[in-house]
């Protein structure tokens, strides 16, 4: 048992009118005393469902991020033309709406615009599609070494940072979120941390307005203005043709209020509704045709989103042209032609042997 961890627990667990808030430092510790197991199972299930219930602050999180950092993998940074985006989607998938961020990956990537995602496998509470399914429906395995992953976003302008095999010590607390039954504060941080060392662009989907607040504290915090906030389909990044799009971008300095973005697809053209998730072998059909070219709602909804971070990521001077430019990549072919040479890069350390 460690007694440092039990300090920290009695504050985040201790009720209403007794408990209090950890300072950035001490979340930070807290977090890596239970990333390394130096607490123990019965500590770190207590930490988790007491900080849920108190909900953590804009300052823990950042303290949180401090051991992610301290901890986690960093890809290094890489020579582009524009900042790397990095994708905060949930770790616990989709179970509703068809995931849209692989096709918006690749069409960013044909855009020379590089694209970092991060995940793990199928996990609680939800149990929803995860994005490493997905990438393994359309040939791309990213079960790879780190320098391996390194060597593929040079080479391509995508990565992907895979827990089980880039960050264990983050998969061994996967299971706790199963035994709790609920999503931990450390599900939050998963929508805004960063595992690339160099001039990254964040964007994190998020589902209630009180997390949107959190993720500005903490970037302020952590002085990072280069970030938007997305209240997306079923928390991800992916925008809604259902309903206005909510968005949120960072300002210079990190000052708040976030500039604030309602957008409404029906205003370009491009009415519709959102793709429902059906089957996983439906999904990765529809992907494909629409990386073929192929007109249909996915393809509205490509168009869509990645006419909106074509303009995000400065590559398209308005989201007019942005969905202008993002159409063009799908239908010319150069985003499936992404995808072959993303593939190809992957295969060719696959076949390697070990």
């Amino acid at each position: 048992m460690s007694d440092a961890f039990r300090e920290l627990l009695k504050r985040v667990g201790s009720g209403t009118h007794t408990s209090r808030n950890l300072t950035r430092w001490e979340a930070a510790e807290a977090t890596r005393m239970m990333l390394t197991q130096e607490a123990t199972p019965a500590q770190i299930g207590a930490f988790m469902i007491s900080h849920r219930i108190k909900r953590p602050t804009g300052e823990e999180l950042a303290g949180i991020l401090d051991a992610y950092d301290q901890l986690g993998p960093k890809l290094q940074p890489i020579a582009s033309t524009h900042p790397v985006t990095v994708l905060g989607i949930p770790y616990d998938g989709r179970s509703r709406t068809a995931p849209l961020s692989p096709i918006t990956a690749l069409i960013l990537a044909a855009a020379d615009c590089p694209v970092i995602m991060h995940g793990g496998d199928r996990m609680p509470t939800k149990h929803g599609i995860p994005l490493i399914e997905v990438w393994r429906g359309l040939g791309v395995n990213w079960a790879l070494p780190l320098d391996q992953v390194q060597t593929v976003l040079e080479q391509t302008g995508l990565g992907f940072v895979y827990l089980p095999y880039h960050f264990p010590l983050a998969q061994g607390l996967v299971p706790y979120r199963d035994q709790i039954g609920k999503r931990p504060p450390l599900a939050t941080v998963e929508l805004i941390w960063s595992p690339y060392a160099g001039n990254a662009h964040v964007v994190a989907g998020f589902v209630h307005p009180p997390t949107e607040t959190m993720f500005t504290e903490t970037f302020a915090l952590r002085g990072a203005n280069q970030f938007a906030t997305v209240k997306g389909l079923e928390g991800s990044c992916d925008l809604p043709r259902d309903r206005t799009a909510i968005i949120g971008i960072g300002q210079p300095g990190g000052q708040v209020p976030l500039e604030r973005l309602l957008l409404s697809c029906r205003d370009y053209d491009l009415a519709g509704k959102d793709v429902p998730l059906t089957t996983t072998t439906q999904l990765l059909e529809d992907i494909q045709s629409v990386l073929q070219g192929q007109p249909g709602e996915m393809m509205q909804s490509a168009i869509w989103n990645g006419g909106f971070y074509l303009w995000r990521c400065g590559a398209s001077l308005d989201l007019q042209s942005g969905l202008a430019q993002a159409e063009l990549l799908l239908t010319s072919g150069q985003a499936h032609a992404k995808l072959q040479q993303l593939k190809a890069s992957v295969s060719a350390f696959v076949a390697v042997p070990s």
